[in-house]
C-alpha cells in the first residue's frame, strides 16, 4: 500500500493534534488569540536572536508543538486512553501525584502520553497530560461518596467500541489506511469535545464542594480537552502581550524564574478559566442555564532537561525559594510577585551555572553529541536535550490558579498509596522513566559520534560530558 493511502502513527499524531486544535479554537475563542500571540512572539524572537532561537528546537517544531490535558475517572478509562494514544505512537511517561502538590484539593494522579524516540519527537512532539481521580483517598472522598462516584463512572462510556477497535488495529499494524484513519481521527476528536448534555446540578455541586477538579471529571457523563498548550520562545513577552490585549492571565508564571542563564525544565502560565455556558438538570427535572469555569488557555516555554542531580538541585532550590518568600511575607504581608521573582533569581544564581557548558560540566543537564564535519578536523558538537515532560508542582499551580475555590481536603484522614508501579498496572503498559529516556538519547548520540570518529565511546563519554569536545 502506498504511503499516500496509509497513515503511520506519527502522521495520525500530527493530524490529531491539528484536529484537536481546530476543535478547541471553536469551543474556546480566546485559545485562538493565544495561538496568534504565540506566533507573533516566536517570529519576533527568531528575528532578534537568529540561529540561537532554535537552540532548543526548530521554529517549525516549536510552532507546531502542542500539549493537551485531559481528565478521566477510573483505571479502565485510563487503560482505554492508553490504547487511543498508543495508536499514535504515544507512550506513558512519568508518574505525577498532584494530591500533595498544591494547597487546593486536587485528588488526581497523572501520567503523560508522548513519543519517546528522538526521531519521533522531532517529527511531532504532541503530548497529553492525563489525570485520573483517586476515589479511594479518604482525604477527599468519604466511603459513601466513593461508592456513588464509582457507580456513576462505571455507567458511562467515554470511548466507543469502534474507536477502540481502530486504535488497537493502528497500534498492531503500525498505522491505518486513509479511510479508517479519517474515521479514527473523527471519533478520537469527538471523544474530547465538550458535551451539550445537561449536567445533574445537585451531583455536580456535591462533588464541586470537595474539588472543582473532581466535579469536572466525575460530575458529567463525558470527558473533554481541558486545555491545549502551545509552546512559545519567550513566555514573559507573551504574558505581557496577552494582558495588553485585555485577556486576564493568572498571577504568575509557574516554574523556574526568568534569569540570565540557560532555561531549564518548563515554565508555564495561562489565561484564567472562562465562564462557559452549560445546561443543568435540577432535582425536579427542570433544565436551567448556568456557567462553569473549568477550561483555560495554557502556554509553555521549554528548556533543557535536567539529570537526576540537576533535578535534585531544582527541587532544593524551590524549597529554598518557598522558605525565603515565606520569611519575606512574614515581614511584609503584601509581598508582590515581582519581589518573589527577585528572591527566586537570587536562589537560581547560586544554584545553577550561568552557561550550558557549566550545566554539562557539573552533570546537571542532558546534552547529545553530534559530529560536525565542518573544518579541517571533525569536531563533536554539544546540543541540549529539550525537556519533554512536566513538573507536578507547576501543573498543580496552574490547576489551583484556575479554580474558583480550594475545595475540601481532610488532612486528618490517611491517603492511599498510588505510585508508578500502580499506574503501570492500571494501564497494562510499561511506564517509561523520563530520566532513562533522556539518558538513552545521550548514549545513542555518543555511540553514533564515536562510530563516526572511529574512537571508543567511553572516551567521548569522559571528555564530552565535561568539556564538550573530544581529546
Amino acid at each position: 500500500m502506498s504511503a499516500a493511502t496509509f497513515l503511520e502513527p506519527w502522521q495520525l499524531r500530527a493530524a490529531f493534534a491539528r484536529s484537536l486544535s481546530d476543535m478547541y479554537g471553536k469551543e474556546v475563542p480566546a485559545y485562538t488569540t493565544l495561538l496568534d500571540v504565540s506566533h507573533e512572539v516566536n517570529a519576533d524572537f527568531v528575528a532578534k536572536h537568529g540561529a540561537d532561537a532554535e537552540r532548543l528546537g526548530s521554529v517549525a517544531r516549536v510552532t507546531a508543538e502542542r500539549h493537551g490535558a485531559i481528565r478521566v475517572g477510573t483505571p479502565t478509562e485510563m487503560a482505554q486512553v492508553a490504547r487511543v494514544f498508543g495508536a499514535m505512537g504515544m507512550h506513558p511517561v512519568g508518574f505525577y501525584d498532584l494530591r500533595d502538590a498544591s494547597s487546593s484539593s486536587v485528588p488526581v494522579i497523572s501520567t503523560a502520553f508522548r513519543p519517546i524516540e528522538r526521531a519521533e519527537l522531532a517529527r511531532n512532539p504532541f503530548r497529553v497530560f492525563t489525570s485520573m481521580l483517586v476515589t479511594a483517598d479518604r482525604r477527599f472522598f468519604t466511603a459513601d461518596l466513593e461508592r456513588r462516584l464509582e457507580s456513576f463512572l462505571a455507567a458511562r462510556t467515554l470511548f466507543g467500541p469502534e474507536l477502540l477497535a481502530l486504535a488497537d488495529r493502528a497500534e498492531a499494524e503500525g498505522g491505518l489506511p486513509e479511510d479508517q484513519a479519517a474515521q479514527f481521527l473523527r471519533l478520537a476528536t469527538q471523544a474530547f469535545e465538550l458535551s451539550s448534555e445537561p449536567v445533574d446540578q445537585a451531583w455536580y455541586r456535591e462533588l464541586e464542594a470537595v474539588s472543582a477538579v473532581a466535579a469536572d471529571i466525575g460530575g458529567i457523563a463525558s470527558t473533554h480537552i481541558n486545555h491545549l498548550t502551545p509552546r512559545v520562545l519567550d513566555i514573559d513577552d507573551l504574558y505581557a502581550r496577552m494582558e495588553a490585549r485585555g485577556i486576564t492571565m493568572i498571577d504568575a508564571i509557574q516554574g523556574p524564574p526568568r534569569w540570565e542563564g540557560p532555561d531549564v525544565l518548563l515554565r508555564q502560565t495561562s489565561f484564567r478559566a472562562l465562564a462557559e455556558p452549560r445546561t443543568f438538570r435540577t432535582a425536579d427535572g427542570e433544565i436551567v442555564r448556568d456557567a462553569l469555569r473549568v477550561r483555560f488557555g495554557e502556554v509553555e516555554a521549554r528548556g533543557i532537561a535536567l539529570t537526576r542531580e540537576g533535578r535534585a538541585a531544582y527541587d532544593a532550590a524551590v524549597l529554598e525559594i518557598d522558605e525565603k518568600a515565606a520569611a519575606a511575607r512574614a515581614e511584609d504581608p503584601g509581598l508582590t510577585e515581582t519581589r518573589r521573582q527577585e528572591i527566586a533569581r537570587g536562589v537560581w544564581q547560586k544554584t545553577f551555572p550561568a552557561t550550558e557548558t557549566g550545566l554539562a560540566a557539573q552533570g546537571l543537564g542532558w546534552f547529545t553529541y553530534e559530529v560536525d564535519p565542518a573544518g579541517f578536523t571533525p569536531e563533536v558538537r554539544r546540543e541540549p536535550v529539550v525537556y519533554e515532560d512536566f513538573l507536578p508542582r507547576s501543573a498543580a499551580g496552574i490547576f489551583q490558579s484556575n479554580l474558583t475555590s480550594d475545595g475540601a481536603k481532610d488532612a486528618s484522614q490517611e491517603g492511599i498509596n498510588r505510585d508508578a508501579d500502580w499506574m503501570s498496572g492500571a494501564l497494562g503498559r510499561e511506564l517509561n522513566d523520563p530520566f532513562d529516556l533522556y539518558a538513552d538519547q545521550v548514549d545513542r548520540s555518543l555511540a553514533g559520534a564515536a562510530e563516526t570518529l572511529g574512537v571508543d565511546p567511553a572516551t567521548l563519554t569522559t571528555t564530552d560530558r565535561t568539556t564538550g569536545a573530544p581529546r
